[in-house]
C-alpha cells in the first residue's frame, strides 16, 4: 500500500515536489535559534534581531540574550544604535552568539557604576583604557599601565622596584589629611584605595574605566571624591559555542640599569674630603696617594641587569547555558638593585550560568600568592657610599667601620649576603551573584563579595653583620603578620523601558553593605647570638629587649543609592544620582551623609538642522554638578587615644595609661562639590574623535590638626576647618590618519592641566610640614592661596667673593669667603626660616601622553611618549651630596667649587658648612619637566593558515622596549621617584626625590598563541 502511494505521488511530480517543499518549509519554520549579542565584552540589552526581508524580529534582554524562530535559509540581521550591523545565515545553527563592532568612538560600551552604557549616552566624564593599552607594555601592576593613558589622570611611578605602587591623582588632590588615591572597584567589588594591585593579572583585564566627575562618582558616595577606577576582567560572554579557546602568553624580559647620577671620581672625592677636613682643622682622612685606597664602583656592585619571566594561560568558552573564563599566571621579576624582586602565582575563574530564561548566576574568583623580596640594600647605598670605603678587612672579614666618620658602617655587601627581608602574601578576592529578570524590563541583582588578605614579613639581621659586631649588640629579627578580612554585599534593582518612541528611562536603586577588619601582630627580638634559626626562633635573644605589639582596627559602611537616566528623542539626556552613606568611623550624630548629583547632555548631531552636514558624525555637549565625599580618617579617630604612661608609687614603678590625644565627636566627612562641562565630537566619518572637559572642584570641611589651648592638656586637635579647590581642563584626541586594506595609522593625544589652591587653613596663613627631621621645617608649607604643597626655602645667591662683601651685607650670622650666600628676605641680619619664600610646586602645568600605532599587512608597530611640564622636584640628596662635609659622595658639578684658585665659582667651598648653617634653599629645587619614551612595540601576526599551522587560530610574536629614553635636567636623572610613596606623608608630600629605586630600561620578547 505504501509503495503504491509513493508511486502515485511520483507520477504526479508537481504535486510531489510541492508537498516535499511544504514539509521542508514547515520543519524549518519550527527551528528555534537563541544566543547572545555583545560588544566590547559586555552584553548589549535592547539589540535588534530581524529576519532579513521580513518584519519578524525580537530584541535582547538585559543580559544580551535572545530567542527567535528562523529557517535554515534565513539571514539574521543584528543591529544596535552606534554599532555596525552584522548578518548571519542560520543554516543548521541553533545557537548564534554575535559580537558587534562600534561605528565610532562615541558609541563604544563603557562600564559605569553598577552597569554599562553607550559612550554616546553618557552624561558624565568617563575615560576608558582598553586591554590592548594595558598589555602593550608588560607590567607587574595594572596601575603602571595607566600612565598618560587618560586625560586628567596623573600617574607617578614612585619607584622602579618590582611590584612598587604608583601614585594616582584624578583631577588633583582633594584632601590634606586623608587619602587622595582613587577608589578601586574590580568586577563590581569595592576593594578600596590601598588594594594591592599585584594580586591582579593584567592579562585578565578586559577594560578599565576611570570615573572623574560628580555624575559618574556620586554613585560611590563617600569614597568617590578622588575618582573611581573600574576594572572589568574577561568573561566567556561572546565566546563560540562548543570547543573552548585556549590562549597562551609567554614573554621574557631583560631589565637594564638606566642612566645614573654623575658623581665625583674617586680621586676628586678624595681631594674634596681632604680639603673639607683641612678647612675644619680635622685630621686628613686620605694622606696618601689616591691609588693607595679602594676605588669601588658601588653602582656596579649593587646594581645590574635583571630578568623577568611571565607565562599565563587562559581558557574561554561557552555552552548552551554556561560561559567561562579561567586563567593561570606565573610572574617572576628580579630587581636591578640586587636582592629585590617579586614572584607571583595568580589564578582566576569567571563563570556565568543561565539557570532559566529569567535566572542567571555566576562567580568571580581571584587567588594570588606573592613572594616579595624587599631588598637588603638600597639605591641610596650606591649613591652615598664613598668609593674609598673598604668592603673587607685585611683578614678577609667584612668591614663594618667608617674611618672618615669614625663610626660603625652598615656594609651593603655584607647585608646582601647575611640578612633576610621577605614578605609572603595570600589574597582571595571573590564575588558571587544572582540575577533575576521577571521580564525584559526588570533585572534584580544581588552579589556577595568576600576578600581575604594574609601577609607575613620575615626580617633577620645577622649577628655577624660587621657594624653589629663592632658594637657588640648581636643580631635582630622580627616577624610581622597582617590579616585583613572583609565582605561586601550589593543589592540592586534596575528598570528599563521605552515609554514610547521618544522617551526612554533606566532607573536603578540599590543598597550596599561592607565590613573590613585588620589584625596585626609583630614580634621583634634583639641580641641574637646564633644565626642558625634566623627569624624562626625569636626566643633565642635577649628577653629584656624583645618587643611584642598587636593592633586591631575595623570599619563598616552602609549605603543606599539610586540613579535615573532619561532620554528624549535620543537627543536630550538627563541623569540624577543620589547616595546616602553611613560609616562607623564617625560619631553617632555624623555617621550619615547624602551625596547628590545631576547631569545633562545634548546630542547636537541628532538635531534636524545637523542632518545635511557631513562634518560631524556625533556632537554632544554635556554638563554635571554634584557632591561626593571622603572619609579621610582612620577608624577610631574621633575617639581619644590611650597611651602607655608609667608612674612611681611607693618607690615602685607601675605601668599605666594616659590620654594621648583628645577626642572629637564632631568630625565629619570631607565634601567635594564639582562642576564639569564638556564637548565630545566625532568628525569626518569617525576619522577624528575629540573630547574637551573643563572642571571645577571645591572641597570643604578639610580635616586639619588645629592648635588648641594648652589648658586642655594637648597642643592640637583634629578638626574640620579647611577648604581647597582644583580646576583644570582635559583634551583627548584620537585620529585615524590612514586606513587602507594593507596599511593603517592612528594617533592618540592626551593633554590635561590642573591648578590646585588652598582656600582656608582654619584661620592661619600657613602650616609648616616637616618632611625631613634633619632638614627640619622651612622646606615645605601649606599656604593659603598656594597649591598643596609648595616647596619653600631661602634663595641661594652663590658664594661670598670677599670679606668686604660679607662685612657690607649686615648679616650677623658667621660667614666665610667661598661659603654659601643666602638672601636675607626680611633684612633682620639672620638667615632663618623667616626668610623662606615659595620656590616651586610638585604639580605640573601640563600632563601629556602621545601614541602612534601603525599596521602594515601582518606587522604592527607603535610608540608611546608621556611626560610632564612645569613641575618642580625637591632633591633631598642636595644636603649630603652638595652642601655638607666630605663623608658623603658629591655630585660631579662640585668639582667646579670655590677654591683659592677658582674664586669666581658659585659652588660653596669644601668645609664651609661647618661655619655657615645650610637652611633649605633654592638649590634643592630642580625642574621636574620630562619626556619619556615609555613604550615601543613591534609585533608580527603570523598568517597561521598560510604557514600550515592546523589547530592554531592566531599567533603573534612581539618585541617591546620600555623606558628606553628619558629627557630630563634633574640631577638624579629620573624626576618621577617619590621619597614618601603614596600613603601617610606621601598623601601630600609628592615631588620629593632622594634617588628612588630607578626605573629600568626593559626589552621584552613575547609570544601570544590562541588554539
Amino acid at each position: 500500500m505504501k509503495l503504491k502511494m509513493i508511486t502515485l505521488l511520483w507520477l504526479n511530480k508537481p504535486f510531489f515536489w510541492m508537498l516535499l517543499l511544504f514539509m521542508s518549509y514547515t520543519s524549518v519554520q519550527a527551528q528555534v535559534v537563541k544566543g547572545t549579542v555583545s560588544a566590547d565584552g559586555q552584553p548589549l540589552p535592547g539589540a535588534a534581531i530581524i529576519i532579513k526581508g521580513s518584519s519578524k524580529g525580537t530584541v535582547t534582554d538585559f543580559d544580551g540574550f535572545y530567542t527567535i524562530e528562523a529557517g535554515a535559509n534565513d539571514v539574521l540581521m543584528f543591529s544596535y544604535v552606534g554599532y555596525a550591523s552584522k548578518e548571519v545565515v542560520v543554516g543548521t545553527q541553533t545557537e548564534i552568539d554575535v559580537t558587534l563592532e562600534a561605528d565610532n568612538s562615541l558609541d563604544e560600551v563603557v562600564v559605569i557604576g553598577y552597569g554599562t552604557q553607550r559612550k554616546s549616552d553618557l552624561t558624565g566624564s568617563v575615560s576608558s583604557v582598553s586591554s590592548e593599552d594595558v598589555n602593550v607594555n608588560p607590567v607587574s601592576r595594572v596601575d603602571q599601565a595607566l600612565q598618560g593613558r587618560a586625560a586628567g589622570v596623573q600617574v607617578t611611578q614612585t619607584s622602579g622596584a618590582p611590584g612598587a605602587a604608583s601614585v594616582i591623582r584624578v583631577r588633583g588632590g582633594n584632601s590634606i589629611t586623608g587619602s587622595n588615591e582613587p577608589l578601586w572597584v574590580i568586577d563590581g567589588i569595592v576593594v578600596g584605595t590601598n588594594f594591592n594591585l599585584n594580586n591582579i593579572n593584567s592579562n585578565d583585564i578586559k577594560s578599565i574605566e576611570i570615573l572623574k566627575d560628580a555624575s559618574s562618582i556620586a554613585i560611590y558616595g563617600s569614597r568617590g571624591a578622588n575618582g573611581v577606577i573600574l576594572v572589568t576582567t574577561k568573561t566567556g560572554t561572546g565566546a563560540h559555542l562548543g570547543k573552548p579557546e585556549v590562549s597562551a602568553n609567554v614573554y621574557t624580559s631583560m631589565q637594564m640599569v638606566p642612566e645614573l647620577p654623575k658623581m665625583l671620581s674617586q680621586e676628586e672625592q678624595i681631594a674634596f674630603t681632604n680639603e673639607s677636613a683641612d678647612f675644619r682643622g680635622a685630621a686628613i682622612p686620605f694622606p696618601g696617594d689616591p691609588s693607595d685606597y679602594p676605588n669601588n664602583d658601588w653602582f656596579d656592585l649593587l646594581l645590574g641587569p635583571a630578568p623577568i619571566f611571565n607565562a599565563d594561560v587562559s581558557v574561554v568558552g561557552s555552552g548552551e547555558n554556561v560561559s567561562y573564563y579561567t586563567s593561570l599566571n606565573y610572574f617572576n621579576q628580579e630587581g636591578i638593585v640586587k636582592t629585590s624582586g617579586i614572584e607571583k602565582y595568580i589564578f582566576r575563574s569567571n563563570i556565568d550560568v543561565r539557570l532559566s530564561d529569567k535566572v542567571k548566576t555566576g562567580f568571580r574568583v581571584n587567588y594570588s600568592y606573592i613572594d616579595q623580596k624587599n631588598g637588603l640594600v638600597g639605591y641610596g647605598n650606591a649613591i652615598a657610599s664613598l668609593p674609598t670605603q673598604p668592603i673587607y678587612n685585611d683578614d678577609g672579614t667584612y668591614n663594618g667601620f667608617d674611618e672618615v666618620t669614625g663610626s660603625p658602617w652598615s656594609n651593603p655587601i655584607a647585608n646582601m649576603n647575611l640578612n633576610t627581608n621577605e614578605t609572603f602574601r595570600n589574597n582571595l578576592l571573590g564575588s558571587f551573584y544572582i540575577d533575576y529578570s521577571p521580564s525584559s524590563k526588570w533585572i534584580i541583582r544581588s552579589t556577595f563579595s568576600p576578600d581575604f588578605d594574609n601577609s607575613k614579613q620575615n626580617r633577620f639581621t645577622s649577628s655577624q653583620s660587621p657594624n653589629l659586631l663592632y658594637l657588640g649588640e648581636g643580631g635582630n629579627a622580627s616577624v610581622r603578620t597582617v590579616l585583613t578580612k572583609g565582605w561586601n554585599n550589593e543589592n540592586t534593582v534596575q528598570y528599563q523601558s521605552d515609554i514610547n518612541e521618544n522617551h526612554k528611562i533606566t532607573a536603578l536603586a540599590g543598597a550596599s553593605f561592607q565590613k573590613v577588619t585588620t589584625e596585626i601582630v609583630e614580634s621583634e627580638a634583639f641580641g641574637i647570638t646564633n644565626d642558625a634559626t634566623g627569624f624562626n626562633n625569636l626566643e633565642n635573644a635577649d628577653p629584656n629587649r624583645n618587643i611584642i605589639t598587636s593592633d586591631y582596627s575595623g570599619f563598616q559602611i552602609a549605603s543606599f543609592f539610586g540613579r535615573l537616566n532619561y532620554s528624549y528623542k535620543d537627543r536630550y539626556l538627563l541623569t540624577l544620582v543620589g547616595r546616602t552613606d553611613g560609616s562607623s568611623v564617625f560619631a553617632d550624630d555624623n555617621k550619615y551623609e547624602f551625596y547628590p548629583s545631576v547631569a545633562a547632555a545634548w546630542k547636537v548631531s541628532e538635531e534636524p538642522f545637523m542632518k545635511n552636514q557631513e562634518t560631524f558624525n556625533e556632537l554632544k555637549l554635556r554638563a554635571s554638578y554634584g557632591k561626593s565625599g571622603n572619609q579621610a580618617i582612620d577608624p577610631y579617630r574621633t575617639k581619644g587615644l590611650l597611651v602607655e604612661a608609667n608612674t612611681t608609687i611607693n618607690g615602685i614603678q607601675q605601668t599605666g595609661l594616659t590620654l594621648g590625644r583628645p577626642s572629637n565627636p564632631n568630625l565629619t566627612w570631607e565634601t567635594t562639590t564639582s562642576l564639569d562641562i564638556a564637548l565630545e565630537a566625532s568628525l569626518f566619518k569617525g576619522r577624528i574623535f575629540t573630547e574637551f572637559n573643563y572642571y571645577y572642584k571645591k572641597t570643604n570641611d578639610l580635616l586639619l590638626d588645629v592648635t588648641i589651648p594648652k589648658q586642655t592638656g594637648f597642643t592640637s586637635q583634629l578638626q574640620n576647618v579647611g577648604a581647597l579647590e582644583n580646576k583644570g581642563w582635559e583634551l583627548s584626541l584620537n585620529t585615524n590618519n590612514i586606513s587602507t586594506a594593507n596599511f593603517n595609522w592612528s594617533t592618540t593625544l592626551m593633554l590635561s592641566s590642573n591648578k590646585n589652591k588652598i582656600l582656608d587653613l582654619g584661620g592661619v596663613d600657613y602650616i609648616d610640614v616637616v618632611v625631613d627631621e634633619i632638614l627640619g621645617s622651612g622646606n615645605t608649607r601649606l599656604i593659603v592661596g598656594e597649591s598643596v604643597p609648595v616647596f619653600t626655602g631661602v634663595k641661594y645667591l652663590g658664594t661670598w667673593k670677599s670679606q668686604d662683601e660679607i662685612d657690607a651685607s649686615g648679616l650677623r650670622d658667621p660667614q666665610v669667603v667661598g661659603g654659601p650666600k643666602f638672601h636675607d628676605e626680611n633684612g633682620d641680619g639672620i638667615i632663618s626660616n623667616d626668610d623662606a619664600v615659595v620656590l616651586g610646586s610638585p604639580l605640573p602645568d601640563i600632563i601629556f601622553g602621545f601614541e602612534n600605532k601603525f599596521s602594515y599587512k601582518n606587522f604592527d608597530f607603535s610608540f608611546y611618549f608621556q611626560g610632564t611640564k612645569g613641575n618642580e622636584v625637591y632633591n633631598l640628596r642636595m644636603r649630603n651630596h652638595y652642601f655638607t662635609r666630605g663623608e658623603f659622595t658629591k655630585f660631579e658639578d662640585i668639582a667646579n667649587r670655590w677654591t683659592p684658585t677658582n674664586q669666581g665659582s658659585d659652588i660653596l667651598r669644601a668645609g664651609s658648612d661647618s661655619v655657615t648653617g645650610i637652611p633649605p634653599n633654592s638649590e634643592y629645587v630642580e625642574d621636574g619637566s620630562h619626556i619619556r619614551l615609555k613604550n615601543v612595540r613591534l609585533a608580527f601576526n603570523m598568517p597561521v593558515e598560510k604557514m600550515g599551522m592546523p589547530g592554531i587560530k592566531n599567533a603573534s610574536i612581539y618585541l617591546t622596549g620600555t623606558n628606553l629614553l628619558l629627557w630630563s635636567d634633574f640631577r638624579l636623572i629620573d624626576p618621577e621617584g617619590s621619597r614618601f610613596g603614596r600613603n601617610g606623608l606621601g598623601n601630600i608630600a609628592q615631588g620629593y626625590n632622594d634617588g628612588s629605586y630607578p626605573n629600568p630600561r626593559t626589552l621584552t620578547l613575547g609570544l601570544n598563541v590562541t588554539f
